[in-house]
């Protein structure tokens, strides 16, 4: 290169070309690939395939064409991407699992919900869905702008005229260059519903829009747990949900029960999901399945969990919900186009500028119309000039040597336009006719009607939004079917406790572990003293085991055997009919293998003068002030720190001045204060209450109230009752005294409790039996005896444990706080 020849070498700075550069590509992702309009809710790739189907043909009444022949006509004219890209897009607009409303109608394999692919392009066929073209509708009357397609030798649609609000009715999701969306999919009735109610009502807030969309609705179908991320993300634009598969439990006529997954949450792999489920029962993470298959068919879906005999359903599902996809949450992020520029929206910007885009498209389609009739109502009043004249115009169409002077001579000697002297030239003699003259006429006045007719809806605007109402209606009808998605209280999600009314309720716990709430009118109807009302419809071997009066803001507390605390809210409890069984307990609490509840007892407030006293198993004592359990995480929290193969048996609320029954297997006892036992933090390990010998373990602990007994039970079935005046006050951790005398004819003592003598009890054998026992009908005997038969006890059969009875025909109002610090289990399963 010569001297005095210019360089071609530019300088240039490498991190300002770096952010340039990719600031175009971000932008060119952002805008032509990756985030739908806000207008019709489609990505350039899905408009191009839709626009490439209208122009073919290939509507919804015409026959199904080679997908791989729409492939090809969208890469050449329209998208200059792989044809594998395309496909894939098309496939996914005619699957009825990942599409709310199908845009394409498939035919052929178009993969399924276990992740199977689609054949090859050159095996399907496709066409246009019906829905589908509501969304192109009246794109050739100049509803929408046009643009060049990437080498300017056709044009294609900016956006789609959009009959009905796609973004929100099936969706969209996709990742951008620092950004993503992700919007769900919704029922189209909801949102034609809460579009009209915006349309009336500009003014109308995000929490009334949701009186008519009451959230997302997927394919798939399944449930939605809590409304709070619904409403978060609708009026955020961003929020989470979480999704859960719909699952039913049936009991066989031998006891043992099959789960069975009817529906699955939104984009989830239903093969994946049962090699899931497989993979943790081989690993052994998860126990009690014995059979697991997939009996799905053309009639629905059937995912078949047999489970093991001794195992809980219940337990089994929530872990199961834990470990798999049979609950997952999906991240609501509503980012659209607006004006080419990415937004994050709420649920009402997403219909006003739904509303906006269809103002346009009804202005500009009424303009369309109204430039067609005026053009036509224009050559009508030429021809109509030609029928008065006629003579004269064949006479001078006759002497005229070419069709040019022809033209000119009526246009001059009738002052008519151009077109409406070609109109006349191209009239056939057959318009002259009398009848045809009248054609003319009506036309010309239908035409006159329309015109004003027109002109009218242009110049109001109240008229335009009539015209939309009735056509979103008019979509509605056609197309609207039943909402899929049911959406359900959300025990585990954080509901906005102030949309929730203070009520009292009562609580009913059964010994079998189902739950519910109930309002406390349901009791007050009457008096102590009458009949009573069935209060649960529990099955023979369940009973009311705990019923208590509380509030629904108040908290209710869940010790169990591992040690640790759960904590509820009232109203996080479901409120079921008077004669509902409840829902088993551990559907709300996150409770693991091998952990069950002890204690449960409602608590207003976390004070520091009330206190928790724990006992457990292996005799260790623990006294803490209520305060420290204030803070407790929804998975629980570690309420006393058990010893290795240690239990905790109880838990008692208590004001701090109170004394201690503790009585063991070998049918010891220990009377002592509470205040023996200091007070501890919340992780403390505990003192001795008790020295135990060896084989021995504790099975019952009671705090004294005023005209209390002692009551104990036997594995043989003997027990008795015992006045508490027999057992002396001693100091804690020693090793008691007497209060059974233990034999081979008794057995090992199961149970010890405080009583009163107006109370029923419920004895429970290994073997299932249950039998239901006055107090009252216990003899009362000395501390040193073996008690009398309460049950006769077969060969290989014993006690299990012994459960005091709430009666449902009690008045719960009358239950005092101090009388509900012993109502609460300690039962031992």
């Amino acid at each position: 290169m010569s001297e005095n020849q210019p360089s071609r070498v530019i300088p240039i700075n490498i991190s300002q070309e770096m952010r340039t550069s990719f600031l175009d590509y971000s932008m060119s992702v952002i805008v032509s690939r990756a985030l739908p309009d806000v207008r019709d809710g489609l990505k350039p790739v899905h408009r191009r395939i839709l626009h490439a189907m209208n122009e073919l043909g290939m509507t919804s009444d015409k026959a199904y064409k080679k997908s791989a022949r729409i492939v090809g006509e969208v890469i050449g004219k329209y998208h200059p991407h792989g044809d594998s890209a395309v496909y894939e897009t098309m496939v996914r607009m005619a699957q009825d699992f990942s599409y709310r409303y199908e845009l394409i109608d498939g035919h052929g394999n178009f993969g399924s919900i276990d992740g199977d692919a689609a054949a090859a392009m050159r095996y399907t066929e496709a066409r246009m869905s019906k829905i589908s073209m509501e969304l192109v509708r009246d794109i050739r009357k100049d509803t929408i702008d046009f643009k060049d397609n990437y080498d300017g030798s056709e044009q294609e649609p900016a956006v789609l005229p959009a009959r009905f609000p796609n973004l929100l009715v099936n969706g969209a999701s996709g990742i951008a260059v620092g950004m993503a969306t992700n919007i769900p999919p919704h029922q189209l009735g909801e949102i034609i519903d809460g579009l009209l109610a915006l349309s009336h009502d500009p003014d109308l807030e995000i929490n009334d829009l949701m009186e008519y969309i009451p959230g997302p609705d997927f394919p798939t179908a399944g449930l939605i747990l809590g409304r709070e991320g619904i409403r978060k993300a609708y009026h955020t634009g961003k929020g989470s949900i979480l999704l859960r598969a719909k699952v039913e439990i049936e009991q066989e006529a031998n006891g043992k029960e099959t789960i069975l997954v009817t529906e699955l949450p939104y984009q989830v792999n239903k093969a994946k999901l049962i090699e899931k489920i497989a993979e943790l029962v081989r690993d052994k993470r998860i126990e009690g399945i014995t059979d697991l298959r997939d009996e799905s068919d053309r009639n629905g879906m059937r995912i078949v969990i047999e489970v093991r005999r001794d195992m809980n359903a219940n337990v089994l599902l929530n872990n199961l919900y834990k470990h798999t996809a049979l609950q997952t949450s999906f991240g609501i992020n509503l980012l659209a186009l607006v004006d080419g520029q990415p937004r994050v929206l709420n649920l009402k910007e997403c219909l006003s500028y739904y509303l906006d885009h269809q103002k346009v498209v009804i202005r500009r389609r009424t303009q369309y119309d109204l430039n067609k009739a005026e053009a036509r109502a224009h050559i009508l009043e030429g021809l109509r000039i030609a029928l008065d004249h006629i003579d004269e115009i064949i006479s001078l169409i006759r002497s005229s040597a070419t069709t040019d002077i022809a033209r000119a001579g009526l246009m001059e000697q009738f002052n008519l336009s151009h077109e409406q002297a070609q109109a006349i030239l191209d009239m056939r003699l057959q318009r002259l006719t009398g009848l045809e003259r009248d054609k003319i006429e009506n036309e010309y006045k239908e035409l006159v009607a329309l015109i004003a007719e027109l002109k009218a809806i242009l110049a109001d605007e109240e008229k335009l939004l009539d015209i939309i109402r009735e056509e979103l209606t008019e979509i509605k009808e056609k197309y609207n079917d039943e909402r899929r998605t049911e959406i359900t209280v959300g025990f585990d999600m954080i509901e906005d406790e102030d949309l929730i009314p203070r009520e009292n309720i009562v609580i009913t716990l059964t010994h079998n572990g189902y739950i519910k709430r109930m309002p406390i009118d349901t009791y007050k109807s009457q008096n102590r003293g009458g009949r009573g009302i069935q209060g649960m419809g529990t099955n023979e071997n369940d009973f009311v085991e705990q019923l208590f009066p509380t509030n629904t803001h108040h908290y209710i507390l869940f010790f169990t055997n591992k040690g640790k605390v759960y904590r509820l809210k009232g109203y996080e409890i479901p409120d079921l009919g008077r004669t509902a069984k409840g829902i088993p307990i551990i559907n709300l609490i996150q409770i693991e293998k091998d952990e069950y509840i002890t204690t449960v007892f409602p608590i207003e407030e976390f004070v520091d003068d009330s206190y928790l006293f724990f006992v457990t198993k292996k005799g260790i004592a623990k006294r803490s002030t209520l305060s420290a359990f204030s803070n407790i995480r929804k998975g629980g929290l570690i309420a006393l720190s058990l010893r290795e193969e240690d239990e905790l048996i109880s838990v008692r609320l208590t004001n701090g001045e109170k004394e201690v029954f503790v009585g063991t297997k070998k049918g010891l006892s220990i009377r002592f204060k509470e205040e023996d036992v200091r007070t501890m933090g919340r992780t403390a390990a505990g003192v001795k209450a008790i020295t135990l010998a060896e084989n021995d373990h504790v099975v019952g602990v009671g705090i004294i109230e005023e005209d209390e007994e002692v009551l104990i039970v036997t594995e043989k079935g003997y027990g008795k009752r015992t006045s508490v005046d027999e057992y002396r006050l001693q100091t804690r951790g020693g090793k008691g005294i007497k209060t059974c005398n233990i034999t081979d004819k008794t057995g090992d003592m199961v149970s010890l409790r405080m009583v009163k003598n107006n109370e029923d009890l419920m004895i429970i054998t290994t073997s299932g039996i249950v039998i239901r026992t006055a107090v009252s009908g216990i003899s009362q005997l000395g501390r040193n005896t073996m008690g009398v038969k309460l049950i006769k006890i077969s060969d290989g059969d014993s006690v299990a444990t012994v459960a005091r009875i709430q009666e449902d025909d009690e008045n719960p109002q009358e239950v005092t706080e101090e009388e509900h610090s012993e109502n609460n289990t300690d039962t031992e399963e």
